[in-house]
């Protein structure tokens, strides 16, 4: 069955440019203008995955991305910006998005991001996960969720996806391009701030001080370790 992208967008030649070779990637394409528009086709078609950018008439992609995750719709988002705004980066991850590219980008690029993302989608639906138990801390895969001294805890999927990676290799140190090649399934190097950003959400969902973690070290100039807390 082939694969079906949602594209947002409101500039027309975004668009033709997206769907043109998205759909020379092999994928069938749908496109939405604005964000509410966007929202009623994803409540009400199925997709694999959804390009969606910032900047959008109505309601904007951090509010799409929001009203989406809030309502339990766990679709993965290729978020676009026009910013290089670090802020607006961590607010998109921070709210559910898998990814993101700053443009102007490359066709080629926007298309590896795609691959990767629903690559990692159909191992993760492939895999057999088994619960993890590190410290205090009860991971578990089938719920995406875990516990700590019996509170349970919430992540997006791509936090607990490095999460569960970090977890499976505990007490190795793992670096950052190992991390987005393992967890983001890229086969080149990206940009390692993703890691960072998603390491600080987790600190502060997992360690009891987030400032000076327990479970998450890291290791100056190689990258991060989760191991048990002493």
């Amino acid at each position: 069955m082939e694969q079906k992208i949602l594209i947002v967008d409101d500039e027309k030649s975004i668009v033709t440019l997206l769907n043109y070779n998205i759909e020379d990637a092999g994928f069938v394409t749908d496109v939405a203008y604005d964000g509410v528009e966007a929202i009623r086709k994803v409540e009400n078609n199925e997709y694999d995955l959804v390009v969606l950018d910032l900047m959008l008439p109505g309601l904007d992609g951090m509010e799409v991305c929001k009203h989406l995750r809030n309502n339990k719709i766990d679709t993965p988002i290729l978020m676009l910006t026009a910013k290089d705004d670090e802020f607006d980066k961590v607010l998109g991850l921070e709210l559910g998005a898998d990814d993101y590219l700053t443009k102007p980008f490359s066709p080629k690029e926007v298309i590896a991001r795609i691959k990767a993302i629903l690559r990692r989608m159909k191992k993760a639906n492939n895999s057999n996960f088994s619960t993890v138990e590190i410290g205090d801390l009860i991971i578990y895969p089938e719920r995406y969720e875990a516990e700590m001294n019996s509170n349970l805890i919430t992540f997006t999927r791509k936090e607990f996806e490095l999460l569960y990676y970090l977890a499976n290799n505990k007490g190795k140190v793992i670096s950052r391009d190992q991390l987005l090649s393992g967890v983001w399934d890229y086969d080149f190097v990206g940009d390692t701030r993703i890691v960072d950003v998603h390491i600080s959400h987790l600190r502060e969902k997992i360690e009891p001080n987030s400032k000076k973690p327990i479970y998450i070290k890291t290791i100056r100039g190689l990258g991060y370790k989760l191991e048990e807390p002493t």
